[in-house]
Formats: C-alpha cells, structure tokens, sequence
C-alpha cells in the first residue's frame, strides 16, 4: 500500500482543484495520506479534511478505493510567532476530544525544530521554539502518540530533547520527516525508534548523499512523504508537488535498492503503520 505520510492536503495552495489532486492521488495508488497540523487555526480543516476522506471503500465492493486522509495534530516551529499563551492547552484538548472519536490522530505532529528560517534564529524566538518543542513532547508522551518532527538544520537539536523526555534507550515512535542528515544522525533517529521520511528530493541525481541512505539504510527505516505542496520531485520543478508523485518516489527508492516498486510500496507502507500505529483506525 502507497502512504504518504506527509501531506499539507489543507493547505491553501490546493483550495482551486483539492478534489482532482486527491482524485489523482487515488488513481496513481496512493491509498491513505497524513495530513499534519502546523497551527491551533488548521486544526479544524485538517479534521474536515478527513471527515470528507474516511476510511476506502471495502475490497469486494463496487465502489474503487479512494484516498483516505488521517489526522495529526501539532504546533509547526514556523508558526512559532504567532502562537498564542492557549495553544498548547487547545492542542491537549483536541488531542482528547479526537482520540475518542472516530477519527483519530495517528501522532502528535508536525512538531520541531528549525534551523534554518532566519527570522527564527533569534535568541528569543529559538527559546520559544524550544520550549514548545518540549511541551509538545511531553503531551506525546502524556497521550502514548508517536510524533512527526520537522528537524530541518537541527537534527541534534531535536535528537538532544527526544532523549530528554523519552530517555536514551527507548522513543515515542514516529518519523523524522524530510530527513536530510548524516549516517550517523540516520542511526541516533532509529535507534529511539523512528522511521524517516524520504520523498521529492531521493530524484534529484545531484542529492547523493539521500539517496545513498535510500539505497543503503535498514529496510525498516524508510517511509515515503511528499510533503506537498512543497518539496517538488526533479521531474516537475519550480511546480507544486502532490500526493500523486508518491508513485513515482517509490519507484525511485525501488531502483535505488534493487527492488520492484510494488515491493517498495509494501515495505514503505508496512514501515507507515509501524511508525504509526494509529493508521489502523484509518484501514492502514
């Protein structure tokens, strides 16, 4: 099964054809997208989202399978500035309320760290960044969700507190998404449990250093994303990047290892519903 399992289906960039890019995601095998939050003022589309995307139609029916859209909801650092005192109160709250209904958040996300925005590398700014990092690691910990993390530019960083709440030896599970660091920082990430997510930059020739961890890394460490809109494939630069593309990511990783891109969609998958177990609820 294809999951993307980083997708901005509600972002505003979809509002003139969301229907046919999900129609098209469908078509190209996608079967199930996470669509994370990155503010208390999306939270409310992103569960629209999947309350218009539930769970596919059942094998054996008439009806062809769809894209089933799951939740995950969290404070994104880039909308660090415009946080308000309440929203770390208002995401603990709507992680209750969804866990108990019928759709619920497969992890607490996205949440992280940047270290790369230059507006957010003031002292000030990188505190509060910080301080919300690890309140929302906390409320992770408090529910039993995994987390995706945004760790652009700050990989140790985000390593740095992942150890802090959950200790050296274990992890809430989860994915680093959008990976781009070392073998190394690869390794520190698996070993408290995480997955990582590849997607839009594995077909760039030039990024060779992704695509040899693509190529090289444990089976059980890759996860495919696309994080649309953004983060466009080399076949379709400068434009917005979708979930359809998701297809064509697996037959790069595919080719990479020296496997079927049917057997790279099954293992990505298989490695989604590990990393996030909540899928389940989602027919994942």
């Amino acid at each position: 099964m294809l999951i993307d399992t980083h997708c901005h289906l509600d972002a505003a960039e979809f509002d003139p054809d969301r229907a046919a890019v999900i129609a098209r995601a469908a078509a190209a095998g996608v079967r199930l997208a996470v669509v994370p939050a990155v503010e208390v003022a999306n939270f409310a589309a992103v569960a629209a989202l999947a309350a218009a995307h539930p769970k596919s139609a059942v094998a054996g029916t008439a009806a062809p399978p769809g894209l089933t859209v799951a939740t995950a909801y969290g404070i994104h650092p880039l909308y660090v500035p415009r946080a308000q005192e309440d929203d770390l109160a208002q995401l603990a709250a709507t992680l209750e309320t969804a866990l108990a209904g019928p759709r619920p958040p497969v992890a607490v996300g996205e949440i992280g760290l940047d270290g790369f925005a230059p507006a957010l590398q003031t002292p000030q700014l990188r505190a509060r960044q910080e301080a919300l990092f690890l309140a929302q690691l906390k409320l992770a910990r408090d529910f039993g969700l995994p987390v995706i993390l945004h760790i652009r530019r700050a990989q140790d960083t985000v390593l740095k507190y992942l150890r802090q709440v959950f200790g050296k030896g274990g992890g809430p599970g989860g994915i680093a998404h959008a990976f781009n660091g070392s073998a190394q920082q690869a390794g520190a990430f698996l070993d408290l449990g995480l997955r990582l997510g590849f997607g839009g930059t594995l077909t760039y020739e030039g990024s060779q250093r992704i695509r040899r961890l693509g190529a090289t890394l444990p089976g059980d460490a890759l996860v495919l994303e696309t994080d649309a809109p953004d983060i466009p494939p080399a076949f379709a630069p400068r434009q917005r990047n979708e979930p359809a593309h998701l297809a064509a990511f697996a037959a790069v990783l595919a080719d990479l290892r020296g496997i079927s891109p049917d057997e790279a969609a099954a293992l990505t998958g298989a490695n989604a519903r590990a990393a996030l177990p909540g899928l389940a609820a989602y027919g994942g």
